[in-house]
Order: structure tokens, then sequence, then C-alpha cells
């Protein structure tokens, strides 16, 4: 059997609306714990505007970087809806209406005539799979380690339980959690030592603000159980330290 290895994502999020603020992003945090429960490492998250050199530009990067792209948004019936368009130049292909895709959205809906805004929906890159949508028919896309899909949530989410079962498993990463009433700047200096000593734990440092108490919360990851443990408890340790010293931030 072979061991476990480490799987990658970056994730593209495309749309002017997300960026003048008028829509707000909920796919992040969904594909986020989507990673987190395959044990695949989402690594960086990019937010372009409907700007086809940009999207191009963007995606050609993460596809070359990560295991895995997931892009969210862009692939609607309208005129500024050209993802499909930016995967197909960045990739090199065509970009030509898939009668699997027309199929796909006539047999999710009775009396479904193909117009103008239907058809741009079933232009899918040469060379690309669908991705199944069973909200509304329309697919996403499936070519390379590029997973295009839709920006609206509900549908967005649809897509991923359906590529699924076809992504491959990273390491899983354990976490533990140690809270103080010391604040940051108390705690930075051992913590920092601490990560020098265990490279292979990350240790992050989150402060709690918003009630009458303070609180800095330190969360650890890692794959290796044993290191993380080991970790925790130093980490408790400086944490009893600073209280007992009644350091403040």
């Amino acid at each position: 059997m072979s061991e476990p290895k480490r799987v990658t994502a970056g994730m593209l999020v495309i749309g002017d609306e997300i960026l003048s603020g008028r829509t707000k992003d909920q796919n992040i945090g969904t594909v986020a714990d989507f990673c987190s429960d395959l044990n695949i490492e989402l690594c960086e998250a990019r937010i372009v505007a409907d700007e086809p050199e940009d999207i191009v530009s963007a995606l050609n990067t993460l596809r070359e970087r990560y295991t895995y792209v997931f892009t969210t948004g862009g692939i609607g019936p309208t005129h500024d809806d050209i993802t499909a368009d930016a995967v197909a130049n960045a990739f090199g292909v065509e970009l030509k209406v898939d009668d699997r895709a027309i199929k796909a959205m006539q047999d999710r809906f009775v009396d479904y005539p193909m117009n103008e805004g239907r058809l741009r929906m079933a232009r899918i890159p040469v060379g690309g799979e669908l991705i199944a949508n069973v909200v509304s028919g329309a697919p996403g896309i499936h070519i390379e380690n590029v997973f295009v899909m839709a920006g609206v949530p509900k549908v967005m989410q649809c897509m991923l339980e359906a590529i699924a079962p076809t992504l491959e498993t990273g390491i899983e990463v354990f976490s533990r959690s140690c809270d103080s009433q010391a604040g940051e700047s108390s705690l930075s200096e051992a913590l920092t030592e601490l990560q020098n000593v265990y490279p292979t734990v990350k240790i992050g440092s989150y402060p709690q603000m918003g009630t009458d108490k303070y609180m800095t919360q330190i969360v650890l990851r890692s794959s290796d159980k044993a290191l993380l443990e080991e970790a925790t408890v130093k980490v408790q340790a400086i944490i009893d330290a600073a209280t007992q010293n009644k350091l403040k931030i």
C-alpha cells in the first residue's frame, strides 16, 4: 500500500461583483472546508476581475503550482461570463458548444430551448469533461487539474460533491489548540523559538476579541501526531509561565 502524499490546491474566484463588494463571497470558506475533509491543503486563493488576461495569467500560475485548481464564477449565460473562454485560452484549445452539455441541460428541464445564453453555458474547452450540476443542469468543466465551477454557492456546492470521488486525498493533518489570557506579544518570542524547534508543526496565534475578556488561542497543526502532542505540551507550558508572571499585551 502506497504512503499518502501531500495534495495541494489553489482557488481562483472570478468576478467584478466580488471585488466591488456587491456580492459577498461564500465559496472560499466552502472550498476550504471541502479540502480539509479530503486532507487537501488549500494553499492559496486569488480573486480576479472579469479580465481575460488576468484570468489566464492567474490560472496558469495556479495550475503549475498546485495539484488541483478550483475556480468559481463566470460560467453563466451573459456576455461578461468569460471564464470558459479564458480557460480555453490558458490551455491553448478551442472552445466549442458541446452536445453533452446541451443534453445535460435539456435532461434537467422539460421544454428547454437552447437560446443564445444557454448555448454559452454549453461551451466546453476541447478535451474538457463535464462536472454534473443537479441544480440547474448547466455543467462545470474539468480539464487536466482544473475544475471550473459556478459562482452561485448552491450550484458550486453540488459541483464539489460531484467531483469529490475523483480527487486524490492527501496526508491527514491533526490539530490541537491551547487558550491563553496572556496577550500575543507576551507569547510571541517563546512561540517563535518553539516554531524553530518544530518546523513541521504549524503554530498559529489568533487573538479573540469582542468580549469582556481578552484571549489568545494558539492552534497547532501537523501530520505527525507524536510531534504535535509534544509541541502542544510545550505551548501549554509557555502559556502557564506567561500567566503566572501576569504578563500582558
